[in-house]
């Protein structure tokens, strides 16, 4: 038997080798590479539960939050339109609840905390707005910019409906006064541009006026007889806040099972007890507040005793 030549035993291996290659090569599924698969899928599916926290979201949220204000306000949208341009709004613990798969919508839910641009205020003088939310980011169906609808939001949207400018020198410039226009003109023609009131200069354009709104609570304020509906009947803010919860807990009652009945009637004569013993109209204003979060609470079925 011929021994084969060491030359064609090296070029047979050789081509052994190229042919395993070739095989390999051909045979391997591209989605072997599981980090580049990975990203890739991350970045065509998308994560849903960013959708809760995205800057665009919290964009969409503010201008909700405003835009629900105006109307139960009755107006005054383009005012607030303009005002949630300049205010602040953060959301602490944002999270997804769930996600219908069939329209694509994601139920979100966190803290939300509004800062009120400078020269504005909600009833009872806060600047700061506090309230847990729920909010659903629904898809437009046309393929467009995305949608934001609220739940659970009383509780920053009745505040929000009471705002007013905090100088209440600002409110009254010369040129309101058109019934005495020769008063007006002599008065301006004696004041010199140092002395024109700083509050009308220094007023931020972002920050326009609302409308002042009625001091008209959910009672009758000729029988106003404790320190809390004397103070809610004298400010606006506070009566529309009143008002908002009236209504609220109208809502609840007449949807409430005997047990949650009890709960509400019985945290209702402890909030007035509270409201009536408070010694700021801020007070006032968080103690309305945190009534609205307790009777949806109670609706819920998560109120605690505290």
């Amino acid at each position: 038997m011929r021994r084969l030549n060491p030359t064609v035993i090296a070029l047979l291996g050789l081509i052994a080798l190229i042919v395993g290659i070739w095989v390999f090569a051909g045979t391997r599924n591209a989605d072997q590479d599981k980090l580049t698969g990975n990203v890739v899928t991350a970045q065509a599916d998308g994560d849903p539960e960013k959708a809760c926290s995205s800057d665009a979201t919290y964009e969409l949220l503010k201008r909700a939050l405003f835009q629900h204000a105006a109307q139960q306000r009755g107006g005054d949208q383009a005012t607030y339109d303009q005002l949630s341009q300049a205010a602040s709004l953060r959301v602490e613990d944002p999270a997804m609840e769930s996600q219908d798969k069939q329209t694509g919508a994601i139920n979100c839910s966190g803290s939300v905390s509004i800062d009120l641009p400078p020269g504005v205020a909600a009833g009872g003088g806060r600047t700061n707005l506090m309230s847990d939310v729920d909010y659903t980011v629904q898809p437009a169906a046309d393929g467009g910019s995305d949608t934001i609808v609220l739940k659970n939001a009383d509780a920053l949207v009745a505040p929000l409906a009471t705002l007013s400018r905090t100088d209440q020198n600002a409110q009254q410039p010369a040129a309101q006064q058109p019934d005495d226009t020769n008063s007006t003109d002599e008065a301006a023609a004696d004041q010199s541009p140092a002395s024109a009131p700083p509050a009308v200069t220094a007023a931020p354009a972002q920050a326009p006026t609302p409308r002042p709104a009625m001091a008209r609570p959910s009672f009758d304020c000729s029988d106003a007889h404790t320190a809390g509906e004397a103070a809610v009947c004298s400010d606006a803010g506070l009566a529309a806040l009143d008002r908002s919860m009236a209504a609220q807990y109208g809502r609840a009652m007449a949807q409430a099972d005997p047990d949650q009945r009890d709960l509400l009637q019985g945290t209702g004569e402890r909030f007035l007890h509270y409201r009536d013993h408070c010694p700021t109209r801020a007070c006032i204003g968080d103690a309305y507040t945190g009534r609205m979060r307790e009777i949806r609470d109670i609706m819920a079925g998560t109120w605690r005793q505290p």
